[in-house]
């Protein structure tokens, strides 16, 4: 992928590399990420492999700001490595939304990939041949694009569906749901 904007197919262990291995670490502004599914993923760091949380840790304590959108609690596993980085819990911005089905990952606005993988080890590719799921999604740097990504993921941030959706009960953090 240039830095033209030009749209790139990946597919399996490529959207792990190319987005959680290679892309995330980089980012020097924001990240967000939304997900159905989130699972405890490991990603490489060095000569080791670690917890996804860990480079999320990481973003936060250089000044990154990220924000995650989900549909569902993670299971145990993944609140075991959340509760070893303790900055998450006040640098990470969250947000439960169980009608959130749509996956990508934005960094710095100039970055996006959309496409199939929710962020667990088997979607993300990250597992072995035999142990993951058969996955898609683009990755670009087309600014038309990005913003289109940006801008859906943004909906749901602000609430923008809240209102009519008839999944309210289910939804902890709807705007007009929370205290205050």
């Amino acid at each position: 992928m240039s830095s033209r904007g030009m749209v790139e197919f990946v597919t399996d262990r490529d959207i792990f590399v190319r987005v959680l291995a290679e892309t995330v670490p980089t980012a020097k502004r924001f990240l967000w990420i939304a997900t159905a599914d989130l699972k405890d993923a490991h990603v490489p760091k060095g000569k080791q492999f670690v917890p996804f949380l860990e480079i999320l840790s990481d973003l936060i304590r250089d000044g990154v700001a990220v924000r995650l959108i989900h549909a569902k609690e993670p299971g145990p596993a993944f609140r075991q490595d959340y509760d070893r980085y303790p900055n998450l819990i006040s640098g990470l911005e969250r947000l439960l939304c169980p009608r959130v089905h749509f996956k990508c990952v934005v960094v710095d606005g100039t970055f996006a990939y959309s496409g199939s993988a929710n962020l667990t080890g088997a979607g993300m590719g990250a597992k072995s041949a035999t142990k993951r799921n058969f996955e898609s999604g683009f990755l670009t740097r087309d600014p038309q694009l990005v913003q289109a990504i940006m801008a859906q993921f943004d909906g749901v941030w602000m609430g923008a569906f809240c209102h009519d959706c008839r999944r309210r009960e289910f939804c902890a953090d709807a705007p007009d749901l929370l205290p205050g």
